[in-house]
């Protein structure tokens, strides 16, 4: 997907979180990690079907001492992890490679349909960067890992008002399709007014590569991402 000047010079420049002091923020000794085939965005909504073993274990344990877990963005690998089988250069399952920054996620539901199945909903909270990963024996990965800064509050300046509004006319739309609050891609509580909150619902929406989505996800400054936002769905052709 192309994109204007401003969003490709922006992207560019943007400063890295390994380059940003840490000192001040808290950090996770042993943090459970979910790599997955998509990004997560603090405040976005995320169900999720479990039945790997590794995954139910680790997800049972989260829900029971009410702590998150970490969704990272894989780069390489599949989500779903195959038997090995026995070749002359050993196992032929591939190892899961995922970006450093990912978002914790709180369980808000879960229940047990089946024996081997949990359907869980879960609530994107803040950022992290993982510093040491880490493959357990059974298949599970953790790592040392310590939160980013959360997103400062930025009012949506008026020259990004039909931003907001057009992702307003989305939801309005959807709810007059029928779909159920339970069904709703955009959970509340609702805060059209900030720059973050509106700019990770469209990345939430937006059909885009998962590297580009990425990377909009890991942007310090609010404003900026919801400027790029602004210059995607213009360059889809989308009314704002």
């Amino acid at each position: 997907m192309l994109l204007t000047y401003r969003a490709s010079f922006a992207l560019a420049h943007s400063v890295h979180y390994s380059d940003l002091s840490m000192a001040d923020n808290p950090s996770f000794d042993s943090l459970p990690l979910f790599p997955l085939e998509l990004v997560l965005f603090p405040g976005g909504f995320l169900p999720l079907r479990i039945f790997e073993v590794r995954y139910l274990d680790m997800v049972g344990k989260c829900f029971k001492a009410d702590e998150p877990f970490g969704i990272v963005t894989l780069n390489r690998g599949s989500e779903v992890r195959t038997a090995p089988s026995d070749t002359l250069g050993g196992s032929s399952t591939s190892q899961e490679v995922f970006y450093p920054v990912g978002t914790l996620a709180r369980i808000t539901e879960l229940s047990r349909p089946q024996p081997g199945l949990m359907m869980i909903s879960c609530a994107g909270a803040q950022r992290f960067e993982v510093t040491q990963p880490e493959l357990l024996k059974h298949g599970l990965w953790v790592g040392r890992a310590r939160l980013l800064p959360e997103d400062q509050s930025v009012p949506v300046p008026e020259d990004l008002l039909s931003v907001a509004s057009a992702l307003a006319r989305v939801m309005d739309t959807l709810k007059a399709q029928g779909m159920t609050p339970e069904q709703m891609p955009v959970q509340p509580p609702y805060a059209l007014h900030d720059c973050a909150w509106v700019a990770n619902r469209w990345c939430d929406l937006l059909p885009m590569p998962l590297a580009q989505k990425h990377r909009l996800m890991t942007l310090d400054n609010p404003l900026l991402r919801l400027e790029l936002v602004s210059d995607l769905l213009e360059h889809n052709g989308i009314a704002t």
